[in-house]
């Protein structure tokens, strides 16, 4: 079976080896297994959730085939040249695009990622520093975000991808500054509302195109965590000249985002169908260049191996959590698939 020989032979170089005994050895359930896994990351992805196969640790099976290079195969580099000729041609990012991801993927029932994330919502890198607990790395991130930006009660800002509303409701009530938050979620601008109501917070759905004509005024500091990933290389200009016209002259603005140590214009075709369509993360290169003549950057910092802990302690919450999350009434189902 030629499928079976090429799946075979590439995952033994990663160290992995079929129906093994090691943590990150892959227990086949269906040799459909076989066929589908030879289409690259989506194929495994695919048989994964639907039940092919089994592991003892995901977490130990991606950081080899990862370690390996098996993305670089000669299909997975097809699938990326076809993803990246995509972007080239169109604007994979634009108002109507970025909307629809935002429907896809944010305006899922608010309920579900409660029972997963921290207090205050953050749907990105948490800072582990001398804790192992979600909570406390939050507000860990949260303090360090607006000791960065110098936040005091006198200060406008402006929070343009806010999520859920949990920096905007940390930093109004622990600093007593106004914040203005940009979300292009129903959903989301719906909870961050509520969340953040009684405190000096106003949430506003907008693209961030659109803030020169729809909010009036400066703002004294301006945050974008985790927002970029969604913008696309071909808007990161576009953005920054955008956080120009709205930062005051003597403001300070701070960037979180996922880093690429290279320039890329193209995402895992896995991550692109299933977790954010259209997405990219920027190289320095990349971002330094869109700032070019508008910014002095004064401080960079990479926390990014808190990732992993990030991620883990959400996985945690979400096994743990799973009986209140499939038990939620949604237009999506969260089944047994959607748990994989």
């Amino acid at each position: 079976m030629p499928y079976k020989r090429l799946v075979t032979g590439t995952l033994s170089r990663a160290g992995i080896t079929i129906n093994g005994e090691k943590p990150w050895d892959i227990r086949v359930l269906n040799n459909r297994f076989y066929r589908r896994t030879a289409r690259g990351s989506v194929g495994l992805g695919e048989s994964y959730i639907d039940g092919d196969w089994e592991v003892e640790s995901l977490e130990e099976l991606f950081h080899r085939l990862i370690r390996a290079g098996t993305q670089n195969s000669l299909l997975s580099r097809l699938n990326g040249a076809i993803l990246g000729l995509r972007a080239r041609l169109t604007n994979l990012q634009s108002k109507r695009r970025s909307v629809a991801v935002a429907e896809q993927h944010y305006d899922l029932d608010h309920r579900m990622y409660e029972q997963f994330l921290g207090p205050y919502n953050q749907y990105t890198c948490c800072f582990f520093d001398g804790t192992d607990d979600l909570r406390e790395a939050e507000v860990a991130k949260l303090e360090m975000i607006c000791d960065k930006l110098e936040i005091d009660a006198d200060d406008r800002v402006l929070d343009i991808g806010c999520g859920w509303g949990g920096f905007a409701r940390y930093a109004a009530s622990t600093r007593g500054c106004e914040v203005t938050g940009i979300t292009l979620s129903t959903e989301q601008a719906r909870y961050a509302d509520d969340f953040t109501v009684g405190l000096p917070v106003d949430i506003v759905r907008a693209d961030y195109r659109d803030l020169p004509l729809q909010l009036k005024g400066r703002y004294d500091k301006i945050l974008i965590c985790g927002m970029i990933e969604h913008v696309g290389y071909k808007n990161y200009g576009t953005l920054m000249r955008v956080v120009d016209q709205m930062l005051d002259d003597e403001g300070l603005f701070l960037l979180h985002t996922i880093g690429n140590s290279e320039e890329t214009r193209i995402v895992d075709p896995w991550i692109e169908k299933y977790i954010f369509r259209n997405s990219m993360a920027p190289s320095m290169n990349q971002l330094v260049d869109a700032m070019a003549n508008l910014f002095v950057i004064q401080d960079w910092e990479n926390y990014g191996l808190y990732y992993s802990k990030t991620l883990l302690a959400w996985q945690q919450n979400f096994e743990k959590n799973w009986s209140s999350i499939k038990a939620i009434a949604s237009r999506r189902p969260f089944d047994e698939r959607f748990r994989r």
